[in-house]
């Protein structure tokens, strides 16, 4: 790498990157959470819990609810109703093993 890039940008470009996600997520509802779960060990709950805790981080009093509401773009009772799924049994097996390995419920 030829350039150095200061704290400032990298905030930049890493919120950028974070917009994306969000966005992609979004413009895809039928992946379903427990399917990210199983397969990156995080889903759009965690994202959100993620934006909650980096605000109460830095002493803005977010609740887990606001924060999912930035990557969902609507409550979270609300996107559930119109989105999600019944899991499938292989589905519901593979976040149980999950969560026997250390990650609870999202």
């Amino acid at each position: 790498m030829d350039y150095e890039i200061d704290y400032a940008m990298q905030t930049e470009l890493e919120a950028a990157v974070f917009r994306r996600l969000v966005a992609h997520l979004r413009q895809h509802p039928e992946v379903q959470n427990i399917d990210l779960m199983n397969l990156a060990g995080f889903c759009r709950n965690c994202l959100g819990n993620w934006y909650a805790e980096a605000a109460n981080e830095r002493g803005l009093p977010l609740e887990r609810d606001d924060g999912r509401e930035k990557v969902y773009g609507m409550p979270y009772a609300e996107w559930k109703a119109l989105h999600q799924t019944e899991a499938s049994p292989d589905a519901q097996a593979g976040f149980a093993a999950r969560e026997g390995a250390g990650h609870g419920p999202a």
